[in-house]
């Protein structure tokens, strides 16, 4: 087993998480389609007004009513350090592209290991942020179902075992093994579940107009 997950379960995990990112973006740009905005026509002796510094800040701020910056801006800071944690963290550890560059002859720059390490438990305090407002916030508990704690503890528990694995904190390799375990569920599940909004977070929050967007957005389902 230990082999098994070591070996050919990584490959498979990869192939199922690319394949799967690539049918969900055409899945998305299949599902929407671009937002059509309803300016009236100006007359033609009106010229439209140059926009100022003033004006320009103006309608960034106009744009961001309703949004999650407006709405909730604790929320919005700890979801966009702790998917940014969740993308980079394992892309420039040095761990991952030490095995790399050991099985494909290639690997990405590396963050040094204290840094990496510290983004770790940062992305570790976020999800203990996430199960604390599931539990005793009343309207989030409301919606909450076991699929949502499966799916929070699908992406807490790489992070968790990686960062138990690097402090050598109880059998190292049976940590290991869970580590690489969950790193391949957590790929696998990433296309199919909600946790596809830990690559596409950006992708939604920019192009799709809503309670929880950055911006406007230019499409719409």
């Amino acid at each position: 087993m230990h082999d098994f997950i070591q070996g050919p379960f990584i490959t498979i995990a990869v192939i199922v998480f690319v394949l799967g990112l690539l049918f969900q973006t055409v899945r998305f740009f299949q599902m929407t389609r671009k937002k059509e905005w309803g300016h009236p026509p100006l007359p033609q002796e009106v010229k439209p007004e140059k926009k100022t510094a003033k004006t320009r800040i103006a309608s960034a701020l106009a744009a961001l009513k309703g949004t999650l910056w407006k709405t909730d801006p604790v929320l919005m800071i700890v979801t966009s350090v702790f998917h940014l944690g969740l993308i980079i963290t394992p892309l420039f550890l040095l761990g991952h592209n030490l095995l790399l560059s050991q099985a494909w002859g290639w690997s990405l720059p590396s963050l040094p290991e204290s840094l990496t390490d510290g983004l770790t438990f940062v992305v570790l305090l976020c999800g203990a942020y996430f199960l604390c407002r599931r539990f005793f916030l009343a309207r989030v508990r409301a919606i909450t179902s076991l699929y949502d704690y499966v799916v929070w503890l699908i992406a807490i528990a790489p992070f968790l075992t990686g960062f138990l694995a690097y402090h050598q904190w109880f059998c190292y390799e049976t940590v290991m093994t869970l580590h690489i375990l969950s790193g391949c569920i957590m790929l696998i599940a990433i296309p199919f579940t909600k946790l596809g909004h830990m690559l596409f977070f950006f992708f939604y929050r920019f192009f799709i107009g809503g309670e929880y967007s950055f911006l406007r957005g230019s499409r719409t389902w």
